[in-house]
């Protein structure tokens, strides 16, 4: 089992070297739109790891997108084995990660809510 620290680095370097392959190694069509690997979590004995991947676009382009990074999963993880030094490289599970959809869609409801006159007044009591 590793410790905290290890599996923070291990996610951190995982995290980039998968940015770097999909910016430059993968050449799948259904890859066009901005792409950001958001983090990754391994578990605790370094063999499996969820990438949380963000997607620019509508769902069907998100959805298409993650199907061509699914697609390529066994490609990366054979290639993290030439570039990272671990003694088993993980399994790559890929999700979407909605925190991007969730903050835009909550900033559209706090931008619709009404503004009152005394906005200033907000944390004062009423005498």
């Amino acid at each position: 089992m590793a410790d905290r620290r290890r599996i923070e680095r291990v996610n951190g370097l995982l995290r980039q070297e998968i940015s770097n392959l999909i910016a430059s190694q993968v050449n799948d069509p259904r890859l066009n739109g901005l792409i950001t690997i958001t983090q990754v979590r391994t578990t605790s004995d370094l063999r499996n790891a969820r990438v949380y991947v963000s997607v620019m676009g509508h769902d069907s382009a998100r959805q298409e997108a993650l199907a061509g990074i699914q697609s390529s999963a066994s490609y990366l993880r054979r290639e993290l084995r030439h570039r990272v030094s671990l003694r088993y490289i993980p399994f790559l599970q890929f999700v979407l990660d909605d925190a991007m959809v969730e903050a835009d869609r909550l900033m559209r409801i706090i931008d619709d809510l009404p503004v009152s006159e005394a906005s200033g007044d907000v944390g004062s009591p009423r005498l």
